[in-house]
């Protein structure tokens, strides 16, 4: 998400311990484009951060992949419209998508009420789960954003 970067000195991140204590069951990482993923087993929901939805403003508009689509690391998850900016999510795993999140097709503003817990953008299968290893746990990834 490349306006992140523009605007990351001036923001404190923050994660939502609400989400947190919901995925409770579930591994939570972080990217340094500030997506998450909460993993279960094979399973993950994949969202954006408190932190990026902060840079970002009003959610207008959020474009999701279909249900099935295979996608590699680095592959566009989903396209978001804000009053700021237009930016893409991209996938941080190898899976294949189960579910997206329908909620946010009438209420894209979910992403900034609810960034990691209702406004998640994908329930996915992971096919490769290596790439979770370069992630950041929840500590780390505070320490990133205080550091950026």
């Amino acid at each position: 998400m490349a306006f992140i970067a523009t605007r990351a000195r001036a923001a404190v991140c923050r994660v939502a311990t609400r989400a947190a204590h919901a995925r409770a069951m579930a591994t939570l990482h972080f990217t340094k484009d500030h997506e998450w993923v909460s993993v279960d087993g094979d399973s993950a929901v994949i969202g954006i951060t408190q932190y990026a939805q902060d840079q970002m403003g009003d959610v207008v508009h959020v474009s999701l992949p279909d249900v099935g689509d295979e996608l590699s690391v680095g592959d566009t998850l989903a396209s978001i419209e804000s009053v700021k900016a237009a930016s893409d999510v991209y996938v941080p795993v190898d899976c294949v998508v189960n579910e997206v999140n329908g909620e946010l097709d009438g209420n894209p503003g979910l992403v900034n009420e609810s960034p990691e817990a209702d406004g998640w953008f994908a329930k996915v299968s992971v096919k490769d789960a290596s790439a979770l290893a370069d992630m950041m746990d929840e500590a780390a990834y505070r320490a990133f954003c205080e550091q950026h």
